[in-house]
């Protein structure tokens, strides 16, 4: 299990970026599959984004795609999520998941299918 830390939210206007990062603690990060999920008050976990291990597969929700990217950084053991044109919709807590995967192509996309969890960051776009 490897443990996750998010950073990176924040109060933005619509229109604007932020850019989240999901520090993990552990020496076989390269081997897991990591993801991005949302909730907000009143509403289910949903997905937003993920990652194979390797970096060259994701996959994204399509409220999100071409305004969100993800990314990871293997040598630092961090994830991101550039976050572009946001809207109020996009107001939300935002969690990062992890889970190991034997397969560099798997791209995770269920609550269910994540292992390990951070605490969460709070990001608040205003109209």
């Amino acid at each position: 299990q490897v443990q996750l830390v998010e950073s990176g939210g924040g109060l933005v206007q619509a229109g604007g970026s932020l850019r989240l990062s999901c520090a993990a603690s552990g020496r076989t990060f390269s081997r897991y599959a990591m993801g991005w999920f949302r909730q907000a008050p009143g509403k289910e976990r949903e997905f937003v984004a993920a990652i194979s291990w390797s970096g060259g597969s994701t996959y994204y929700r399509d409220s999100v795609k071409v305004r969100f990217t993800i990314s990871r950084d293997n040598a630092e053991n961090t994830v991101y999520l550039q976050m572009n044109s946001l809207k109020p919709e996009d107001t939300a807590v935002y969690y990062c998941a992890a889970v190991y995967s034997f397969l560099s192509t798997y791209v995770p996309a269920t609550v269910a299918d994540f292992a390990s969890w951070g605490q969460g960051t709070q990001v608040t776009v205003s109209s």
